[in-house]
């Protein structure tokens, strides 16, 4: 049995109230009532956030080489007429993203002001879908959502500027179950459930089809005993309504959705399953993350949207491209964490024990993180590097001459268009754009290589990675 790739979804949530509870931002201010710094002093509207060419890119309308023939900033050049619904996502406002919350929390934790209703999803068939009638109305009052502000209890709620609500911490002492945190777990709750109702609507699936759900997100859930109990899997599929699925989270921190794909297929291909989906919300901490570069340079704080992705894998050889499980990549405990020494175990390695070479690869996925928020921090063009890097191995390999890299880059590479949310960038991103090349015929393959830092857990000095090939 082989596993097929069917569906692909990729959604954006504006949320630039929310900048304020990034790690970064957070840790710049001493109170959470007050905005951290001028980190306020830029944030750009839903529409300017829906006109921006790489998030026009990442939600299907434009394809990521088009991006190198808009003018840079691309944040000066938006998109004329750009719709927040996209070939395969959409971008959702940040009032409808707060009835998400609520519909997302069962345990009494966000807490909207009755007298200030947040408007609902309307406008998105996935969001709205998200809102179960059976939730219980709000209760709570102007009154009490300031006195657990005031008391330190909660964090409050913001939409332009006016307090809407707050998010109340749920033990005194357990850090895990700190209002941030939690906010931060129901955010990616939240937009992971989004992202997975995107995907069954544009194909039209009823929730009930699915069999397994495998997160990707960055989150690790739990509480004092088990930081990193898990299964956000199990929530998402719960709130998206997919009753019949198990799940279970996969987690390599950057490199985690490339192991979930690989694991989908396995599962499929083992008979275990005839159907899986790996989701990934977004990640909240990773808000704003470099938004005072950005500042400094006088740019829009650009990293102000959760980025959600979800994918479909099945048996079904009709649905789409093959998962080749004979060409993926994984980078050993004793290889070598220089860029090069996981190019070669990630990429050149495994396609040379398929008998193939690097350059018969149509398009490299690899980590599509967008330049314009990481260049102004001095992190370097990633995808770039990535790119060139391939195009060296292949020159050690005698398969293009030295003058050719920058024909390779631009022919089987693509500008960075995903915002910096470690697993949303890792490669991807691009398979909704892949899906629909190959149902066309005017690709044929596609590698899809992410990579991943252990040592910010500060348990390993290594890096991580994993690469599959998806071909026609």
């Amino acid at each position: 049995m082989t596993a097929y790739l069917r569906a692909a979804a990729n959604v954006l949530v504006h949320v630039p109230d929310l900048v304020r509870y990034g790690s970064k931002p957070w840790r710049e201010t001493s109170s959470s009532n007050q905005a951290p710094g001028d980190v306020f002093a830029n944030l750009r509207s839903f529409d300017e956030a829906v006109g921006y060419p790489p998030n026009q890119a990442f939600i299907g309308n434009l394809p990521p080489e088009n991006l190198g023939e808009i003018p840079a900033p691309w944040y000066e050049n938006p998109l004329a007429g750009a719709s927040p619904e996209g070939h395969f996502g959409e971008i959702l406002p940040q009032d409808a993203f707060c009835a998400l919350l609520e519909a997302a929390d069962q345990f009494g934790l966000i807490m909207l002001d009755k007298e200030r209703p947040v408007p609902g999803a309307v406008g998105s068939e996935a969001a709205t879908a998200l809102l179960k009638k059976e939730n219980p109305s709000k209760e709570y009052g102007e009154e009490d959502i300031s006195r657990r502000i005031e008391g330190g209890e909660a964090l409050p709620l913001f939409q332009e500027g006016e307090i809407i609500g707050c998010v109340r911490r749920d033990h005194d002492s357990d850090e895990s179950l700190d209002a941030r945190i939690l906010l931060e777990n129901l955010s990616a709750k939240a937009s992971g459930a989004y992202a997975l109702s995107r995907l069954l609507m544009q194909e039209r699936i009823a929730p009930e089809h699915v069999e397994y759900v495998i997160s990707c997100s960055e989150e690790a859930v739990g509480d004092r005993y088990n930081r990193g109990g898990g299964n956000l899997a199990k929530t998402i599929a719960e709130m998206a309504g997919c009753a019949n699925a198990a799940g279970v989270d996969v987690k390599s921190f950057c490199a985690a959705p490339v192991y979930a794909l690989v694991h989908a297929a396995a599962l499929i291909e083992a008979g275990v399953v005839e159907n899986a989906v790996v989701v990934g919300g977004g990640s909240m901490a990773k808000l704003g993350m470099k938004a005072y570069f950005h500042l400094e340079k006088g740019m829009p704080v650009l990293e102000d949207a959760l980025g959600g992705v979800a994918f479909l894998l099945t048996k079904n050889p009709d649905a789409g491209p093959r998962v080749n499980l004979e060409v993926a990549g994984r980078h050993a405990a004793g290889k070598p964490s220089t860029p090069q020494g996981l190019a070669e175990a990630l990429v050149r390695d495994p396609l040379a024990r398929a008998g193939r070479k690097i350059a018969s690869v149509d398009k490299y996925a690899v980590e599509l993180h967008n330049p314009e928020i990481m260049l102004p921090a001095g992190a370097g063009d990633v995808a770039a590097a990535n790119y060139r890097m391939l195009a060296a191995l292949a020159v050690m390999g005698g398969e293009i001459a030295r003058e050719e890299i920058p024909d390779f880059v631009e022919t089987h590479g693509m500008p960075g268009f995903a915002p910096t949310q470690g697993h949303i960038p890792a490669g991807v991103p691009f398979l909704g754009h892949a899906l629909e090349r190959m149902r066309a015929g005017s690709l044929r393959s596609t590698m899809v290589v992410a990579k991943g830092s252990l040592f910010l857990g500060r348990m390993s000095r290594q890096a991580d990675g994993a690469s599959v090939l998806i071909e026609g």
